[in-house]
């Protein structure tokens, strides 16, 4: 394994700060990671808050041991889809009288680390094998879904989750080149992708919008976020707040309208004669979205693409 360069968290400061922290309540990190927003969270909070923090990659577990002697910390071992149940009449919350949340924080997408690490098949400039699972533990791993799918079904990936508009192209390449071999490989597939594209972006490498495609169909991640905001709504306490960092366009356009629909309230009837104050809303949002300084940019180019969202239950 590469030695893991220090992981900086995206939007520190900015997204723990979204979630106005009462020193004696209770949070939840949704994507541990390597706990940098823990870390913060702990810092603002007193003796008596908790904060407990989830997330489905095996390294995070690892890195958690670190906390493991702060009374205020829980960790658990499972993706952030299952915040429900932690909180259900025979979850693990539930049973130590935890039965709402003051602040959810969700830090979506792919880590640094996990980039910076061949073996986890996720980047296209590391040669490694074709993984790019959260959880190496279950589900179908990146290599096995490139090998086996029609070439409608490789399309229809990339184009819906990576706007990858030689999606076909690259499909088809994909069904040429395993016709010869298996596709093992992280930069196997790069270049067949690179080989695919008839135009490229002198900014961004041809693999990098099929690989994110690739990440988030094999993952699952927007059909995970999509019943987490749902759950995440249902978990807060009133006046609890969620903070969300999101690094795609899909995911951010999911988390915006969330917020936007809650807050709104229930649509009526336009012959209905309601003033906009007697509209029952649930949730409200939290000033602007907000993006990544020109300093954090340059000290870490991946929080270019990051947006931070914040909003709090009523």
């Amino acid at each position: 394994m590469e030695s893991a360069k220090p992981h900086t968290s995206v939007l520190l400061n900015e997204a723990v700060e979204g979630l106005n922290i009462k020193p004696g309540g209770v949070y939840l990190d949704g994507t541990f990671g390597r706990g940098g927003h823990s870390r913060l969270i702990l810092q603002n909070l007193g003796q008596k808050g908790r904060l407990i923090a989830i997330d489905r990659d095996p390294q995070a577990a690892e890195s958690a041991k670190a906390f493991e002697n702060d009374p205020r910390f829980s960790f658990f071992h499972q993706d952030f889809a299952s915040i429900r149940s932690l909180l259900s009449h025979s979850g693990e919350l539930y049973k130590e009288g935890i039965e709402e949340l003051d602040g959810i924080l969700l830090d979506l997408g792919v880590s640094s680390p996990q980039l910076d690490q061949a073996e986890r098949g996720f980047s296209f400039t590391k040669d490694g094998p074709l993984d790019m699972r959260m959880d190496t533990s279950q589900g179908v791993s990146a290599k096995d879904w490139v090998n086996s799918a029609s070439v409608e079904e490789i399309k229809k990936v990339l184009k819906e989750y990576g706007e990858e508009k030689f999606a076909l192209r690259i499909a088809r390449g994909i069904e040429d080149y395993r016709k010869q071999q298996q596709i093992d490989s992280t930069l196997q597939l790069a270049k067949i992708i690179d080989e695919a594209c008839p135009v490229k972006d002198k900014f961004k490498h041809p693999a990098t919008r099929s690989f994110q495609a690739i990440r988030i169909f094999v993952n699952d991640e927007l059909g995970q976020l999509r019943n987490t905001l749902i759950d995440m709504f249902d978990c807060l306490a009133v006046g609890g707040r969620m903070s969300v960092i999101s690094f795609h366009s899909l995911e951010d356009r999911m988390v915006k309208r969330f917020i936007k629909e809650q807050s709104q309230g229930k649509k009526l009837p336009k012959e209905i004669p309601l003033m906009a104050n007697e509209i029952e809303t649930k949730f409200k949002k939290i000033g602007k979205a907000i993006k990544a300084s020109k300093t954090e940019i340059e000290n870490n180019p991946r929080s270019r693409s990051a947006i931070l969202r914040v909003a709090e239950k009523k």
